[in-house]
């Protein structure tokens, strides 16, 4: 790692003196570490799990395979993570390395002095600012710590593969993964935050994660209909899509990509981004007196809002659920039985519904 004290970005933005990864992390996520860094000796146990994985085998093999980045190697990416750490104020900027890979990745790994790999498939993908935002993205998993939980998550799918003979330890150890991986997605949300932070343009951003999604041919692809894509994404559908979209999601460990551009639009266009780029953003100075109480707080408030303005078919169930709605049955019996029907309305013999309000298969 080197130091940025004397470096400076390559075209003027905003910097974030002191800036605590409090700012930019999803409440779930924020609440999470923040509980996590109040553990005395938690970070001490997971060095030593670190070493059960073989970390410093994992950083000697991108040492030995990959290019690791440097004023004579890939100097424009070399200047995008020094300009990264500049902007966000983190002091040693992490090693990075490009590794000849036609998939399109990019990862932190280490707890101690984390490093970022990128693969050629996606430097061949992405323009400058596109790779800028991306950068920025990892290097707000190494400054938030989130290498500790993908540690975790990394032993514990071991050991659930180990004892899966095992019923009852196996389904606990899986219970723990599940929760691993969805807070793992929202710390997804928290990078794609920093990276617009450190990229600071939001266009960009949006069109790295609709590139994930189409690849390379920008030309046919339109940020504005992929956005219109996320609300048809987010609204399609009966309680059964709810219910699919749901299965799909628990194995991810990265939300889906409409999903993310939709959720980093909302995040820019919120009162609290644009505090952050007025310089009233919580201080690292803080960050001991941050209470976990109510980081648990806000997260819970947040998943109630979510659920709130859902305009999934599921949420919607949940919500008539929380009220009490008398209707939870009807609308399930519609949606498993007749696909919506109005009762009051015609049935002929063979089970299909008259009238042109109902919904159908297809």
């Amino acid at each position: 790692m080197t130091d940025t004290t004397a470096n400076a970005p390559s075209r003027r933005r905003q910097r974030f003196p002191e800036i605590s990864t409090r700012a930019w992390e999803h409440p779930a996520d924020r609440s999470a570490l923040v509980a996590l860094r109040r553990l005395s000796g938690f970070d001490d146990v997971l060095r030593k799990l670190a070493g059960l994985v073989s970390e410093r085998s994992i950083r000697l093999m991108f040492l030995a395979t990959a290019v690791k980045t440097s004023e004579r190697q890939f100097p424009e990416l070399h200047s995008m993570v020094r300009d990264a750490a500049y902007v966000l104020d983190l002091e040693q900027v992490p090693d990075l390395y490009v590794s000849q890979d036609p998939t399109v990745n990019a990862f932190t790994i280490g707890i101690d002095t984390p490093i970022i790999v990128v693969t050629s498939g996606l430097v061949e993908l992405l323009d400058e600012e596109e790779l800028r935002s991306v950068i920025g993205h990892e290097v707000g998993h190494a400054m938030s710590g989130h290498a500790v939980y993908r540690t975790m998550l990394m032993i514990l799918t071991n050991i659930a593969t180990r004892i899966a003979w095992v019923p009852l330890g196996n389904l606990a150890i899986m219970a723990i993964v599940t929760a691993l991986k969805e807070w793992f997605r929202k710390a997804e949300l928290s990078s794609d935050r920093a990276g617009l932070l450190a990229g600071q343009d939001l266009q960009a951003s949006m069109r790295a994660l609709m590139k994930l999604a189409g690849g390379h041919n920008l030309a046919e692809m339109n940020v504005d209909a992929f956005l219109e894509q996320a609300e048809e994404y987010e609204k399609a559908g009966d309680l059964r899509d709810g219910v699919l979209k749901l299965l799909q999601l628990l194995p991810q460990t990265h939300p889906f990509a409409v999903v993310r551009v939709a959720q980093l639009k909302k995040w820019a266009e919120s009162d609290e981004y644009r505090s952050i780029m007025a310089g009233a953003y919580p201080r690292r100075t803080d960050d001991r007196d941050a209470s976990v109480g109510e980081q648990w707080k806000a997260a819970a408030e947040h998943y109630t809002t979510s659920v709130k303005e859902s305009k999934d078919p599921l949420m919607g169930l949940l919500r008539d659920v929380a009220g009490g709605a008398a209707t939870v049955g009807g609308k399930l019996r519609d949606t498993f039985t007749g696909g919506g029907r109005n009762d009051s309305g015609p049935r002929n013999g063979s089970g299909e519904h008259g009238g042109s309000g109902n919904r159908t298969d297809g």
